[in-house]
């Protein structure tokens, strides 16, 4: 349930909001409680209670943003009710002169990654929800505060650019832990919506794990267990959806599309990675597969693909991915630029180039100003650097291992609609070639140096050998006729210590032969 406004009036030319009167919090009861841990029975009822809140609110398009146990008020009858919600969502697009104003968008104890920077690392999704209703279930678990005693910068650190989680620190309830352990991918997009969420808390609060062998030990869990990809889960299929094999997310490698393009014909009811029948065309029977293992598409379109928006905006990114597409054809896409999901129509839309991990990319030549500040090489043309991270509105983590760089790794962050994807292959004549090389490593042009250096070493050295011995043998066959046998001895063991003064690896590098092995 969620908090309603009672009344409201007008007093002294301003606006007063009545609302009902609560005793206490999640948070004053957790206070009054020996090391602040709540029942699981509690954890459980209230838990239920916040979901099914959450999503009244997002039912009519309202982000909460500030999910903690303090705002989570208790009535009469015991049951938790929502409080202090949608204000942080009021202050997206307001410029933030002082970095810590970063806490009106929310409590950096609770903030989602996405939450922190959501024009850049954004957007904002319902999903943000998830992170902040798990951050508060397990300190009502634990008792303990989601990196307590950190700083919001340290806790930007820790979460945004480690992205490192909380830790699980007791035994948890297998449906409830599962759903939980989801809501800390850093990707929003495979976080579970607040309806599974509910589901799960539904399912787990009426069982009696007192007598169902539930250890509720206090041993550190430090390991998550594997749980549910939810964004396998979120096109909602139905019997008539076209479908085709799910792509493999940022992604390059090729992918053997066993159904480029089908149409469900059946479907199993019950657990949700459920069987369905999948009709191909040129395929006699219908495919019998998991529902995960396909993707809907929707007027050519599908949830993850690189998408261009038709209309331009130097306000936003041209080039985002996309979140959803509904079957009345309204889709919901990540932009930079943008705090929340751009909506639109699919017309409005168009296929963009897909980006992958690994692949080397450069700013367009019609570029002067990015949007992010990027590295120069020698001359001042742009660096070519290599994409480490995709983020769910398409901006491009790049790396540049050709920049030599002491301490932190030389990176930026980029537009997608800025930059074109650079390979060996097209690069035009040796010269290009090689600076492409460059680019794998800052290592490679020293290394090329040496080995130039060495080559030209042996070969100089080669050169003049072949030059000298001849002349040598020549001199040595007039001279040996009438020389005196001790003197020629002599010179024999003078031009064996010429080479045996060096280590026999240095000399069979440099001379292609060395000293003989004594013995």
């Amino acid at each position: 349930m969620s908090a309603s406004y009672m009344a409201s009036r007008r007093r002294m030319g301003g606006l007063c909001i009545v609302m009902k009167f609560y005793e206490g919090s999640v948070g004053d009861k957790m206070a009054r409680l020996k090391g602040g841990r709540l029942p699981l029975s509690d954890v459980l009822r209230y838990g239920a209670d916040l979901a099914r809140g959450v999503l009244d609110l997002h039912s009519r398009g309202i982000f909460v943003l500030n999910l903690k146990p303090c705002n989570f008020l208790l009535d009469d009858h015991d049951h938790a009710v929502l409080g202090d919600f949608g204000i942080p969502s009021l202050l997206f697009g307001l410029s933030l002169p002082n970095p810590e104003l970063i806490q009106r968008l929310g409590t950096p104890n609770y903030m989602a990654p996405e939450q922190w920077q959501p024009n850049i690392r954004g957007p904002i999704s319902y999903e943000t929800d998830s992170w902040g209703f798990a951050c508060s279930i397990l300190e009502m678990f634990s008792g303990v505060q989601p990196w307590r005693g950190k700083s919001p910068d340290e806790i930007y650190q820790l979460v945004v650019l480690k992205k490192e989680k909380p830790i699980f620190p007791y035994n948890l309830p297998a449906e409830v832990e599962n759903v939980l352990s989801s809501c800390f991918e850093y990707d929003f997009r495979d976080r579970p919506l607040m309806s599974d969420i509910l589901q799960a808390f539904e399912s787990a609060k009426d069982v009696d794990y007192d007598n169902n062998g539930w250890d509720s030990s206090e041993n550190p869990r430090a390991v998550v267990p594997t749980h549910t990809n939810w964004s396998h889960f979120k096109d909602k299929l139905q019997v008539g959806d076209k479908v085709r094999s799910r792509k493999v997310k940022n992604s390059c490698t090729p992918e053997t599309m066993e159904i480029p393009d089908g149409t469900i014909v059946g479907m199993e009811d019950g657990e949700r990675d459920s069987y369905i029948l999948v009709r191909v065309h040129g395929i006699h029977d219908p495919l019998k597969v998991r529902s995960s293992a396909v993707e809907r598409v929707t007027y050519g379109f599908a949830a993850g693909d690189w998408v261009r928006l038709r209309e331009e905006d130097k306000k936003r990114s041209q080039v985002g991915i996309l979140h959803s597409i509904d079957r009345n054809g309204t889709v919901y896409v990540g932009l930079i630029g943008m705090d929340t999901l751009w909506k639109g129509e699919y017309s409005d839309l168009q296929m963009a180039e897909a980006y992958c991990m690994g692949q080397f990319v450069r700013l367009r030549t019609n570029t002067s100003s990015p949007r992010f500040e990027w590295p120069r090489k020698r001359g001042g043309v742009f660096a070519i650097g290599r994409i480490s991270q995709i983020l769910s509105n398409g901006c491009l983590a790049v790396t540049f291992p050709g920049k030599f760089s002491l301490g932190e790794v030389c990176s930026c962050l980029a537009d997608p609609s800025e930059v074109e994807v650079v390979s060996f292959d097209k690069c035009e004549g040796v010269v290009k070639k090689y600076e492409h090389l460059e680019d794998f490593h800052w290592a490679v042009r020293p290394l090329f140096i040496a080995i130039g250096f060495f080559t030209a070493m042996k070969l100089g050295v080669f050169v003049g050998k072949s030059i000298t011995r001849p002349r040598s043998r020549k001199v040595a066959s007039v001279s040996d006729q009438g020389a005196d046998p001790q003197k020629v001895q002599q010179q024999e063991v003078h031009n064996s210590v010429s080479t045996a003064w060096l280590p026999p690896p240095v000399a069979n590098m440099l001379f292609g032969d060395g000293p003989a092995p004594s013995g």
